[in-house]
């Protein structure tokens, strides 16, 4: 069941979902999601030696993508058609063990052309941390970015039950604790093979 803008406040109230820094419920809150902020950190890809990424190739993904920071509350950033970049949000959330999170893209920006989150927009129960979302701009037209902007919603949605193993207790959970965006971490599912 996906919680209500009133069981959104309350768990918050609760101290059962965490977000910080705490929301502005008369400009995020929805009726059965809270908008999230676009962070000041972006990832980009830059040239590289390597001509194609081998996801078995022990290569470091963080050595092909570059960091850049925008000022805080307004800074701009431009994403210009085709391409593709991380950002973070600028809240930080943990959810409890028998509630998971949505991410989904504000119908604002999809009608310029843009992908707020390409893939991968559920947040496991347990996860605490900053959203990285993945950009893409599939218009024609480059489109500006600022830092602190609404950009994307999360939904929350109760289990069955509370989860046995919550995000974040494996060592096989890549992204646990994440203050800024990491590139992929896929090559390591290949360690050993």
């Amino acid at each position: 069941m996906i919680l209500s803008d009133q069981d959104i406040k309350k768990y918050i109230a609760e101290g059962k979902i965490q977000v910080y820094p705490a929301p502005d419920f008369e400009a995020q809150l929805g009726p059965c999601s809270l908008d999230l902020h676009l962070g000041s950190s972006f990832k980009v890809f830059r040239q590289s030696q390597y001509p194609y990424i081998d996801l078995k190739r022990k290569i470091n993904l963080e050595e092909v993508m570059e960091e850049i920071q925008v000022a805080e509350d307004g800074g701009p950033f431009i994403l210009q058609p085709k391409d593709f970049v991380l950002a973070i949000t600028k809240e930080s959330f943990t959810l409890p063990n028998d509630l998971m999170g949505r991410l989904d893209g504000r119908s604002s920006l999809g009608r310029l052309g843009m992908v707020v989150h390409s893939t991968a927009a559920r947040f496991d129960p347990g996860w605490s941390g900053k959203a990285v979302m993945e950009l893409g701009n599939l218009g024609i037209m480059p489109v500006v970015l600022y830092s602190g902007m609404r950009v994307c919603a999360l939904t929350f949605e109760t289990l069955s039950s509370p989860c046995e193993t919550p995000y974040g207790t494996k060592s096989t959970h890549k992204y646990a604790s994440q203050e800024s965006p990491q590139a992929s971490k896929i090559n390591k599912e290949f360690e050993g093979k």
